[in-house]
């Protein structure tokens, strides 16, 4: 059974920094693309950022380019994202994702990933 456990929101001040953790279970790590999503009070989840060790690729959505870093570590099992200079409209539920299917090269991990976590709530305050 995948599963996929967020780890590490919280209330930080804008500017500030979090870094977010997934730990992932019941699959072969290596086989599958990992990324997080968003989703802010109100509005549709959004992709955030993805990593692949299918290909070694990695994506950004353009809000994030520049402030968030997205790595893995293929023996802990475990995808971070880092954030940095954090806005309130960063304020959502972080969800990590997975999939065998998509690679991070093109926009197919945006509308396709087959497996979710429960999420973990960031909340920026100005």
């Amino acid at each position: 059974e995948v599963q996929l456990v967020e780890s590490g929101g919280g209330l930080v001040q804008a500017g500030g920094s979090l870094r977010l953790s997934c730990a992932a279970s019941g699959f072969t790590f290596e086989r599958y693309t990992i990324g997080w999503f968003r989703q802010a009070p109100g509005k549709e989840r959004e992709g955030v950022a993805c990593i692949s060790s299918k290909d070694g690729s990695t994506d950004y959505v353009d809000f994030v380019k520049g402030r968030f870093t997205i790595s893995s570590d293929n023996v802990k099992n475990t995808v971070y994202l880092q954030m940095n200079s954090l806005k309130p409209e960063d304020t959502a539920v972080y969800y990590c994702v997975a999939d065998p299917d998509y690679t991070c090269s093109g926009v197919g991990w945006l509308d396709g990933m087959d497996y979710w976590g429960k999420g973990t709530l960031v909340t920026v305050s100005s």
